[in-house]
This record gives structure tokens, C-alpha cells and sequence, in this order.
């Protein structure tokens, strides 16, 4: 995995891009629709398009891939220009509900392939503990290994172990792991246990869903360069190498959080911030190791 110049797209301004382990690229910028309503996810995925978002991140889970849909339909981008993410639903890891629900979000996004499809979460107490399954069933859906509706396949919210076991049991290793990086966790063990497997890390959380930005260290790097707190945030996951796909729905902070590739952070900003890790303190989210929230329907 390896950050390559940045390249030009239709877009005004040129983002980095990421070569993933199967030779792909991804965009290291993307714009997440986690908690965007459904009825609202057309409009804002729209107004993200026109700012020079390439990258869209959805999810089963998130009942907004149809929205995800009509706006890149109505946007009139040329599909390989865009790149695309979704993720199976919890509910769906045995093989013929993975299937169904792959080929489901194909037709709410309206697309005949995405760029990326990913296990949500790993699910360890669930399914008889079996996540090896479900992955060597993503596989048959991949460009590397299967029929390529899915052009990269991968992982999200895998552990060290559990991203072992899945290598270890089927030889296929995940394009990423999506996981909760932020600077109050910086969740090093993973991103170390990533980068050993060449798997690239997607950083999800990545302003901590806002605590970061009163941080007063953050706050004062963010004074002295003119910038957001929530910019150099970014900009510190950006050059830590890290795939980053905040999320917002107000136009002028969704452009914002694009202004990240014209200034850079000095080592020492990257050691400061690095410096807040609270360890499992600083966790968000749930733990991946004992999540077991299915949805219902």
C-alpha cells in the first residue's frame, strides 16, 4: 500500500490517491454518509459531488444507499470518476444472505459494480464465531478472486486476530480495514497490524464525532496555520497515510474538510496530536471484540 502524487480528476481540486494490495487506487479523501437521513442522502451526496467529492462511503446498515444512487445518477459524472464503498449488513453473514444483500445494494445504488465492499464488523460472538465464511464468500463477488462486481473487497472493525484468522483460513487479504481512528484513539495496534498484511487503513470517527475539536492543542495548531480544528485533524490522519471520509451535511464544513492538500503539519504538530491518545479510553464506538448489534429488519 503506498500514497502515490496527486493525481487529476474532474473535480477542482486533485486529491491523493492510495494504491491499494491488489493494485487499485482509492481516493485517501472520501465523504461518509453515516447518519445522513435517507430522505435527505440525495440532496447532500449532490452538493458533495458539485464541491469535488469522488469517494462515497455507504453501508447496508446505513439506509441510505438508494439516496447514494440517484445522486451520482443525476450527477452526471462518468462512473469511473467516482468511487464507490458499501458494506454488508450485520444481519447477513451467512453465504446466501451475503450474496442476496450484495446483489440488493447493487440495485438501491443503481451501479453493476462497486469499488469496495466490506464486512461491517466482524461479529466474533455471533454466527458461531465464523467470520472466515463470510469473507471467503465476499471473495466470490471480487475483481482478484470472483466474478469483479466488487473491483476490491475488505474489512471493517477486524482486530489483529481477526484479521489473522481470515488470512490464515483463506489465503485472500482484505484492500482495507475500516476501523476508529481518531487522536484520542489512535488505534496504533491496528494500523500496525494493517500495514504488516499491506492493508490499507480507512479511519472512520476521524474527528472523535467532534470531541476533538476543542482540544486546546489542537485548537492552537489550528490558530497559528489559520485553519479548522477539524482541518488539522484531517490533515493529521492525511499524512499519517490513513483513507479518511468525514461526514457533514452543512455545505460550508463539507468544503472545509476538502481544503486539506495546500499545507502541511510540521513533525512536531504530527507528535502532538499523535500525543492525545487516550488508548481504549478514547474509543467512540462500540468494541469490535464484543459487538453484536443486529438490526431488526
Amino acid at each position: 500500500m503506498t500514497v502515490r502524487d496527486t493525481v487529476p480528476t474532474s473535480a477542482p481540486t486533485s486529491v491523493p490517491t492510495i494504491t491499494l494490495n491488489d493494485g487499485t487506487s482509492i481516493p485517501q479523501l472520501g465523504f461518509g454518509v453515516f447518519q445522513v437521513d435517507p430522505d435527505e442522502t440525495q440532496r447532500v451526496v449532490e452538493q458533495a459531488l458539485e464541491i469535488g467529492y469522488r469517494h462515497l462511503d455507504t453501508a447496508q446498515m446505513y439506509r441510505n444507499e438508494e439516496g447514494v444512487g440517484r445522486a451520482i445518477a443525476a450527477s452526471g459524472l462518468a462512473r469511473d470518476d467516482l468511487y464507490v464503498t458499501t458494506k454488508l449488513n450485520n444481519g447477513f453473514h451467512e453465504p446466501d444472505r451475503a450474496r442476496r444483500a450484495f446483489d440488493d445494494s447493487l440495485a438501491r445504488l443503481g451501479l453493476d459494480h462497486v469499488d469496495l465492499f466490506l464486512i461491517h464488523w466482524p461479529l466474533p460472538t455471533l454466527y458461531g464465531g465464523d467470520f472466515e465464511t463470510t469473507w471467503r464468500t465476499l471473495a466470490e463477488f471480487s475483481a482478484q478472486w470472483g466474478d469483479g462486481r466488487a473491483t476490491s473487497i475488505g474489512v471493517s472493525n477486524f482486530e489483529p486476530a481477526h484479521l489473522q484468522r481470515i488470512v490464515e483460513d483463506s489465503g485472500h487479504v482484505p484492500a482495507v480495514n475500516q476501523v476508529e481512528v481518531h487522536p484520542y484513539f489512535g488505534n496504533e495496534a491496528v494500523r500496525a497490524a494493517n500495514a504488516s498484511h499491506g492493508v490499507a487503513t480507512e479511519a472512520w470517527s476521524p474527528i472523535a464525532q467532534g470531541a476533538v475539536l476543542d482540544d486546546p492543542t489542537i485548537g492552537a495548531i489550528a490558530q497559528r496555520l489559520g485553519r479548522t480544528p477539524a482541518q488539522i485533524t484531517l490533515r493529521w490522519h492525511v499524512q499519517r497515510g490513513d483513507i479518511v471520509f468525514p461526514k457533514s451535511v452543512n455545505p460550508e464544513r463539507m468544503r472545509e474538510n476538502f481544503a486539506l492538500f495546500d499545507f502541511e503539519l510540521t513533525a512536531d504538530d504530527m507528535s502532538a496530536i499523535t500525543g492525545l491518545d487516550r488508548g481504549a479510553e478514547g474509543r467512540q464506538g462500540a468494541d469490535p471484540t464484543t459487538m453484536a448489534w443486529v438490526p431488526k429488519d
